[in-house]
């Protein structure tokens, strides 16, 4: 029950506490930021990669970093929808499965977050990526420029840059569509609604929650030329485990057929991923100025002091890592996203290295709102993380899993990952080998280790109605104690 009360107790109304629960106008805004592809090595003040995202950094400024949010994974290629899946019903991966044909169902029930946030008073309002089976305007109170899917792509963009050979390709060719489809690229657009967004909600004595989802930095990865040149080819690295093929491609699901992994030529070239990267780090650039230009008009607004702010994306991409390009995997640098949360009276610049999914921002804003967690949520709040008194609580062990073909847990510093068509397993010490590039399932020194972490596995797909039996696969780990 204390858990569940956190965020009604901790309302702020001029920066302080409310130990009360406050009547609908004294509760606070929620903006949700929600970017799609951005990987947690993205963040600039996190000291992972060379990139510059001043707003992204101040925001982590003023509140807190979960620095290890994770995904679950996906039943289908396209991971953004899975995840935005979970996020919208509060559903663990394999029971988000089942209701994602039904969520019509769901929306007339008013089971949905921006339902249930709206049966608590808020106002409403979505705008971008959406990828939910179910009409956005039925969800929200006000909906902008509400986009199906990833921004439509060129031929040209595929199989490419190879050295030697002409770029046919240029992101900020304007004329190959994609983000510059209207005439203006979709992150000003998206950014352009929140903040008109803003105007329409100053004065209101309601709440209100904005849903802001840039398609960003998905590709394709087109950014304005200012942006493009400030990432000199001589700037970008090839990260450190790059390879240029991943030996269990094809029984992972990662073949070269796969839509994302089909963005760069094979084998992989430290020069394509150099390329892949300057146009990532240059659209996460832009989306981070778009950022900024939301958190200024908030300030404007005169809504900040009662606004709580989150930013998290669905799941992270490879782009060279380990010889993938996609997000189509299990390894950190796919699963884990930024997920920062600022707001009048949380922490300040601090980080949280606790285990948590990004899916937890829901029941996070639920109590925010005083909304009763549904039973169905599997997400927890962050609440405990953000109160810094209280006890924490994170999840022991997490989750991962991709269609039929990978399964991964992540438990007391290790990871192990388990390849069922390829009878493979994979083992890493993550705090001795963060990018995940030494395997030490062989190593009989680990062996104990290797058992103890596939119990843990079998343990989570129990819990989470997962019902691929890998321990057929793999007779001898299930056996042992």
């Amino acid at each position: 029950m204390a858990r569940r009360c956190f965020f009604w107790l901790m309302v702020f109304a001029a920066g302080a506490p409310i130990f009360a629960r406050a009547a609908s106008k004294d509760r606070p805004h929620i903006l949700f930021l929600f970017a799609d592809d951005l990987c947690f090595q993205s963040i600039g003040a996190w000291q992972q990669t060379d990139i510059d995202t001043p707003n992204l950094d101040r925001l982590a400024g003023r509140g807190t970093s979960f620095r290890r949010a994770y995904n679950m994974g996906s039943w289908t290629g396209a991971v953004c929808v899975a995840s935005r899946a979970m996020l919208i019903t509060g559903r663990s991966l394999w029971d988000a499965r089942a209701v994602h044909p039904q969520m019509e169902r769901e929306r007339q029930a008013g089971a949905l977050w921006p339902q249930l946030l709206k049966q608590a008073g808020y106002r409403t309002y979505g705008t971008g990526k959406w990828h939910i089976p179910v009409e956005a305007a039925a969800c929200f109170d006000v909906v902008r420029h509400i986009r199906g899917a990833m921004p439509g792509t060129h031929p040209s963009a595929y199989h490419r840059p190879r050295e030697g050979e002409s770029e046919p390709w240029r992101s900020d060719d304007r004329a190959l569509g994609g983000y510059w489809e209207g005439g203006r690229h979709w992150s000003e657009v998206t950014a352009d609604d929140a903040i008109d967004f803003f105007t329409d909600a100053k004065g209101r004595e309601q709440p209100s929650f904005f849903y802001v989802a840039f398609n960003a930095p998905h590709d394709p990865r087109q950014a304005p030329t200012e942006y493009l040149e400030r990432y000199p080819l001589s700037r970008i690295k090839a990260p450190s485990n790059f390879l240029d093929a991943y030996p269990y491609r094809e029984a992972i699901g990662c073949a070269h057929e796969l839509r994302d992994e089909s963005l760069a030529p094979m084998p992989r070239t430290k020069h394509a991923v150099q390329v892949h990267r300057q146009e990532y780090y240059a659209l996460i650039t832009h989306l981070d100025a778009q950022i900024g230009r939301i958190l200024d008009a908030l300030e404007r607004s005169g809504l900040a002091d009662k606004t709580w702010i989150c930013f998290t994306a669905d799941h992270g991409l490879a782009i060279g890592q380990h010889g993938l390009f996609g997000k189509q995997n299990v390894y950190d640098h796919s699963v884990r996203v930024p997920l920062i949360v600022a707001g009048p009276g949380l922490p300040k610049n601090r980080s949280v290295e606790a285990a948590v999914y990004l899916q937890d921002a829901v029941p996070t804003t639920l109590e925010m709102a005083g909304v009763e967690r549904p039973r169905q949520m599997f997400f927890r709040s962050l609440g405990p993380f953000l109160r810094e008194t209280e006890r924490k609580s994170e999840y022991p062990a997490v989750y991962g899993a991709y269609l039929d073909l990978q399964r991964a847990v992540t438990w007391e510093g290790w990871k192990l990952i388990a390849y069922p068509k390829a009878s493979k397993i994979r083992l890493f010490d993550l705090a001795h080998d963060p990018h995940e590039q030494h395997d030490l399932a062989d190593d009989l020194r680990h062996a104990a280790r290797k058992r103890q972490c596939f119990h843990q596995l079998i343990a989570l797909q129990k819990e989470m109605g997962d019902t691929l039996d890998i321990m057929r696969t793999f007779k001898e780990l299930a056996a042992g104690e």
